[in-house]
Protein backbone atom coordinates (compact mmCIF):
# COMPACT_ATOMS: atom_id res chain seq x y z
CA UNK A 1 0.00 0.00 0.00
CA UNK A 2 1.09 3.53 -0.90
CA UNK A 3 1.29 6.67 0.82
CA UNK A 4 2.47 10.03 0.14
CA UNK A 5 5.19 10.99 2.47
CA UNK A 6 7.71 13.77 2.82
CA UNK A 7 11.14 14.16 1.28
CA UNK A 8 11.95 17.47 1.38
CA UNK A 9 10.91 20.47 2.12
CA UNK A 10 7.28 20.84 0.60
CA UNK A 11 7.88 17.87 -1.88
CA UNK A 12 5.78 14.20 -1.46
CA UNK A 13 6.49 11.32 -3.40
CA UNK A 14 4.65 7.51 -3.06
CA UNK A 15 6.38 5.42 -0.98
CA UNK A 16 5.29 1.94 0.64
CA UNK A 17 4.59 1.40 4.81
CA UNK A 18 8.06 0.55 4.74
CA UNK A 19 8.64 3.69 3.35
CA UNK A 20 11.00 3.07 0.20
CA UNK A 21 9.71 4.04 -3.05
CA UNK A 22 7.75 1.56 -4.89
CA UNK A 23 9.48 -0.43 -7.32
CA UNK A 24 9.32 0.27 -11.18
CA UNK A 25 10.39 -0.28 -14.32
CA UNK A 26 13.46 1.60 -13.94
CA UNK A 27 14.02 -0.14 -10.20
CA UNK A 28 13.85 -3.51 -12.14
CA UNK A 29 15.99 -2.75 -15.14
CA UNK A 30 18.48 -1.77 -12.07
CA UNK A 31 18.51 -4.69 -11.03
CA UNK A 32 18.88 -6.11 -14.05
CA UNK A 33 22.09 -4.25 -15.28
CA UNK A 34 23.79 -4.44 -11.89
CA UNK A 35 23.04 -8.41 -11.98
CA UNK A 36 24.98 -8.80 -15.45
CA UNK A 37 27.71 -6.04 -14.90
CA UNK A 38 27.71 -8.49 -11.43
CA UNK A 39 28.71 -11.60 -13.79
CA UNK A 40 30.49 -10.09 -15.96
CA UNK A 41 33.28 -8.66 -13.10
CA UNK A 42 32.97 -12.06 -11.82
CA UNK A 43 33.78 -13.65 -15.46
CA UNK A 44 36.16 -10.68 -15.27
CA UNK A 45 37.82 -11.61 -12.14
CA UNK A 46 38.36 -14.93 -13.41
CA UNK A 47 40.27 -14.46 -16.07
CA UNK A 48 42.56 -11.68 -14.04
CA UNK A 49 43.03 -15.00 -11.51
CA UNK A 50 44.06 -17.37 -14.28
CA UNK A 51 46.13 -14.77 -16.01
CA UNK A 52 48.28 -13.96 -11.96
CA UNK A 53 48.58 -17.72 -11.38
CA UNK A 54 50.15 -18.09 -15.21
CA UNK A 55 52.34 -14.98 -14.45
CA UNK A 56 53.54 -17.02 -11.33
CA UNK A 57 54.09 -19.95 -13.77
CA UNK A 58 56.14 -18.19 -16.12
CA UNK A 59 58.20 -16.20 -13.27
CA UNK A 60 59.29 -19.49 -11.47
CA UNK A 61 60.43 -20.47 -15.40
CA UNK A 62 62.73 -17.11 -14.93
CA UNK A 63 63.88 -17.49 -11.40
CA UNK A 64 64.56 -21.17 -11.99
CA UNK A 65 66.61 -20.13 -14.84
CA UNK A 66 68.35 -17.27 -13.21
CA UNK A 67 69.05 -19.54 -10.04
CA UNK A 68 71.07 -22.00 -12.32
CA UNK A 69 73.35 -19.87 -14.62
CA UNK A 70 74.46 -18.21 -11.04
CA UNK A 71 72.57 -15.57 -10.65
CA UNK A 72 69.96 -14.44 -8.05
CA UNK A 73 65.98 -15.42 -7.69
CA UNK A 74 64.71 -11.74 -7.44
CA UNK A 75 66.05 -9.38 -10.39
CA UNK A 76 65.83 -5.73 -8.46
CA UNK A 77 65.94 -3.74 -11.14
CA UNK A 78 63.58 -5.75 -13.30
CA UNK A 79 60.88 -5.36 -10.94
CA UNK A 80 61.26 -1.56 -10.67
CA UNK A 81 60.52 -1.46 -14.04
CA UNK A 82 56.94 -3.60 -13.52
CA UNK A 83 56.68 -1.03 -10.66
CA UNK A 84 57.43 2.04 -12.94
CA UNK A 85 54.63 0.43 -15.60
CA UNK A 86 51.73 -0.29 -13.37
CA UNK A 87 52.62 3.15 -11.72
CA UNK A 88 51.92 4.69 -15.13
CA UNK A 89 49.32 3.21 -16.37
CA UNK A 90 47.59 2.47 -12.89
CA UNK A 91 48.89 5.43 -10.99
CA UNK A 92 49.74 5.04 -7.07
CA UNK A 93 47.31 2.24 -6.82
CA UNK A 94 48.78 0.45 -9.22
CA UNK A 95 51.96 0.41 -7.82
CA UNK A 96 50.29 -1.73 -4.75
CA UNK A 97 49.04 -4.11 -7.23
CA UNK A 98 52.79 -4.47 -8.93
CA UNK A 99 54.12 -5.29 -5.43
CA UNK A 100 51.25 -7.81 -4.51
CA UNK A 101 52.15 -9.67 -8.37
CA UNK A 102 55.61 -9.57 -7.32
CA UNK A 103 55.31 -11.09 -4.17
CA UNK A 104 52.79 -13.59 -5.41
CA UNK A 105 55.65 -14.25 -8.41
CA UNK A 106 58.66 -14.41 -6.27
CA UNK A 107 57.43 -18.03 -5.38
CA UNK A 108 59.45 -20.12 -2.85
CA UNK A 109 61.96 -21.08 -5.01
Amino acid sequence: MAFAGTVGPGTSQARTETGAPPMTATHDTAAELISGARERIDALDDRIIGLVQERMAVSAVVQEARITSGGRRVSLSREMEILGRYREALGKPGTALAMTLLELSRGKV
